[in-house]
């Protein structure tokens, strides 16, 4: 089945407008290595927070962000996420965002699938990479056997 021209060129405009609003944590990683700057917003709880974060973002819970936008550095994108896929803070915080004119980007996944795709977090214990979930990342390829020492 085709689409006709008027549903054509309706899903390139829904599409094209996800992509513009809408990013995935591989993506973030990838512009993080690349060298792109942006902020990276992490709109859930203080408990959540402490639970782990994405190392280098910065943390300014949803219901306080309105008090708090000036903390957010200006001429900076901002990429905003939460918990991850059933939580809808990074969506209300991304409007609340664009209301003040800011650029954003929604995080899709949050912080639940950056740490299930194995990329690094943050806890009170420093750093670390959970083991990425076969369900989020292509599986990885054993590393190569070390050889022994004679």
């Amino acid at each position: 089945m085709t689409l006709d021209d008027d549903a054509r060129d309706a899903a390139i405009e829904h599409f094209t407008a996800r992509l513009r609003f809408e990013t995935d944590p591989s993506d973030v990683a990838a512009a993080r290595a690349a060298g792109e700057r942006f902020v990276i917003l992490d709109v859930r709880s203080q408990a959540s927070w402490e639970a782990g974060h994405i190392p280098g973002a910065l943390h300014i819970p949803r219901a306080d962000l309105d008090a708090r936008l000036h903390e957010i550095p200006e001429g900076l994108d901002i990429v905003v996420h939460c918990w991850g896929p059933a939580c809808n803070a990074a969506t209300k915080a991304a409007l609340m965002l664009s209301r003040h004119g800011r650029r954003v980007q929604e995080m899709i996944g949050g912080y639940e699938y950056w740490a299930r795709e194995g990329l690094q977090i943050e806890t009170a214990a420093g750093r670390t990479r959970l083991p990425i979930d076969p369900l989020t990342s292509p599986p990885q390829p054993p590393a190569p056997p070390v050889p022994p020492h004679h």
